[in-house]
């Protein structure tokens, strides 16, 4: 008995211990959270009675280089509903079908679906939403939201791209600079019961959106909008397919303006254009259809195609020439209309020949003989080495998406048929940069830059946080090969199938081209013409190419006035003067009447003064009540058929 009761006494000792060590693991658990650990969740305890809701950042801005906004944001809402919060589903239903025009079923869906929150549509108008918000419809949210807006509409619509329904970017300068370019989303944090209930009378919590950086630009809408201009009318005059036009400094590579048309609708991208259907009806395309069309409708054919060059290519192999020692200025050519080379006879543009000429009169007869001559001398292995180094065995780098490489022959494939067609621009392709890339070091003293857009970025507040900086390498051309192109390139245009593109009062280089497009004999050509002025210290390049135009398609006929006229128009505007002999002035009547003043007077009051002025083009710069600056300035002697640009702004700028 006394052991049994023993037994038992130590049983409940046991017990007794068990439970007090339970308390204290149940205390110090319990002191664990409420002293260690209850920030922790009593954070996540509100998590469970908040309900998030996404605010946008507003989207950088993108400036042209004089600070002109080519890429802005225009505030917009987006709507949404939460179910739990809903008392009148059916006025929800069609108070929203009606307003935002969507299918009484699409908001149905929506509005019945059991979520925390449902979004209705984005983008809608802020006049559209401030209706929905003052009908005051209980689980109905109206939130601030922001939409790219292009003020320019189709200007440079390849170059700047566009964003997505979230603002992030899709091609162009908008996803290439995506990630300066978005800011950081905020949030709106809501208390609600248990059942998802927003409680009332009680305050949210707003976490700030951080907006994104802005992009400034090498871009100059004035360069162009001139650019654009010239390339419609050819476009439209020879019936091409397409027409593309590069203006960039040759010293360091920033690129003024970049065309393509036809462009399209920067704030409608999903729209097909016109041009782009070819008669097609949109709503009768498959969506694969549609697709590909969009596709080719936002494709950048200076950047992501390749094409022969052709003759203006003659200006690589003269230069590989002129550094290999190839070739003098005095050297003579015999050109009867072709050249045999091993079992193929290949004809000079000028059936009948040009006779005996020297180097220089080669290069400004664009002779094919003369130049399969020296690409001769240069030989395949050396030929290759110039491809390399002026940069047209890789790509340019430049800051966008989707750049092509050049297709060239292996050393070991170019036998002297393949050689000969490469030294004038055949049997290879590069992209339009490439060649642009090329010329710059050849006419710049010898330094291969890097094509490029981005200029700095700076933050909200307007302060640079980055200065964008580029490969530059010296040496590609000797100093002396330079200057000697400069002069042959003058001669092109002052004497030789480029004078097309002579502009009075200034000294431009360049050389026309002609490519067949493949296949041969199809009658498909692209005309071309690569120019630079001043010749002697180039500061501004033209590429200009019109793929398969109608009728005549010869380079120095159709493509050298075009890169004419727009060097005419933007060389005095980039502050290049001209510089006009005594029987220019004579001929082109210049320098004759005096510029008006316009500034302070509005858009309707400037056109009336201009139209007694001038027959040349006046181009309206920016928004605003009155001028508030001009080019040329008041006062500047210059020709009657001059054009004039006005910047348009507030009017208390103008003493700034």
């Amino acid at each position: 008995m006394r052991h049994f009761l023993s037994y038992q006494k130590r049983g409940l000792l046991l017990i007794i211990a068990m439970l007090v060590a339970g308390v204290f693991v149940i205390a110090g658990r319990l002191a664990y959270f409420m002293i260690f650990v209850t920030d922790r969740y009593a954070q996540r305890a509100q998590e469970l009675h908040e309900r998030e809701r996404s605010i946008k950042a507003e989207r950088g801005l993108i400036y042209d280089r004089n600070g002109v906004v080519l890429a802005d944001n225009k505030p917009v809402c987006t709507i949404s509903v939460i179910h739990n919060q809903i008392k009148e589903p059916e006025e929800v239903i069609a108070k929203l079908s009606e307003i935002l025009e969507l299918p009484e079923e699409t908001v149905r869906k929506r509005v019945e679906k059991y979520s925390s929150i449902e979004r209705i549509r984005s983008n809608v108008p802020k006049e559209t939403a401030d209706k929905i918000r003052d009908l005051g419809l209980d689980g109905v949210m109206v939130d601030e939201d922001y939409k790219r807006f292009y003020p320019y509409g189709s200007l440079a619509s390849k170059v700047l791209g566009f964003t997505g329904s979230d603002n992030q970017g899709i091609i162009g300068l908008e996803v290439e600079y995506d990630s300066f370019l978005q800011g950081t989303p905020g949030t709106i944090l809501t208390l609600t019961t248990a059942h998802g209930l927003e409680l009332e009378n009680a305050a949210e919590n707003r976490v700030e959106p951080i907006n994104g950086n802005h992009l400034h630009t090498s871009l100059d809408i004035v360069i162009q909008q001139y650019a654009e201009q010239a390339a419609e009318r050819v476009y439209t005059a020879k019936n091409a397919n397409r027409v593309s036009v590069i203006v960039m400094n040759p010293q360091n590579g920033e690129i003024y303006a970049m065309v393509n048309v036809p462009e399209f609708d920067l704030n409608e991208p999903y729209t097909l254009t016109e041009a782009v259907l070819n008669g097609a009806a949109a709503e009768e395309l498959t969506k694969a259809q549609t697709n590909d069309l969009r596709n080719t409708m936002w494709r950048n054919p200076c950047i992501s195609d390749t094409y022969e060059p052709g003759s203006s290519f003659k200006v690589i192999t003269a230069t590989a020439a002129l550094e290999e020692g190839a070739v003098r200025l005095t050297d003579t050519f015999y050109c009867p209309g072709y050249k045999i080379v091993e079992d193929r006879t290949i004809r000079c543009h000028k059936i009948g020949g040009h006779g005996s000429e020297d180097f220089k009169l080669g290069i400004m007869n664009s002779c094919n003989p003369v130049f399969m001559e020296i690409g001769a001398r240069v030989g395949a292995e050396r030929f290759l080495y110039y491809f390399e180094k002026l940069g047209l065995r890789s790509r340019t780098g430049v800051d966008l998406p989707g750049e092509a490489n050049s297709i060239v022959h292996k050393l070991e494939n170019i036998k002297a048929v393949e050689l000969a067609t490469m030294s004038f621009g055949q049997s290879f392709q590069i992209s339009p940069l490439q060649l642009m890339r090329a010329a710059s070091a050849v006419v710049n003293g010898g330094t291969l830059i890097t094509p490029h857009f981005g200029v700095s970025v700076e933050n909200a507040e307007g302060v640079t946080i980055k200065t964008l900086s580029y490969k530059e390498t010296d040496g590609a051309v000797s100093p002396e090969t330079s200057q000697t192109m400069k002069e042959l390139l003058e001669a092109v245009v002052a004497e030789g199938t480029g004078k097309r593109a002579y502009v009075a009062g200034f000294h431009i280089g360049g050389k026309t081209a002609t490519s067949e497009k493949l296949p041969r004999r199809s009658g498909r050509y692209i005309a071309s013409f690569l120019g630079f002025a001043p010749a002697s210290d180039p500061q501004v390049m033209v590429l200009v190419m019109i793929d398969e135009p109608e009728g005549i398609y010869y380079g120095g006929t159709i493509a050298a006035p075009v890169a004419g006229e727009i060097l005419g128009n933007i060389l005095p505007y980039l502050g290049i003067n001209p510089d006009y002999s005594e029987q220019e002035l004579k001929d082109y009547k210049l320098g004759s009447i005096s510029v008006p003043d316009f500034v302070g007077k509005t858009e309707k009051e400037a056109k009336t003064v201009f139209e007694s002025f001038s027959e040349g083009e006046l181009y309206i710069v920016g928004e605003g009540e009155v001028v508030t600056e001009q080019f040329p300035v008041p006062g500047e002697m210059v020709n009657e058929n001059s054009d004039i640009i006005l910047y348009m702004g507030a009017a208390e700028k103008i003493a700034e």
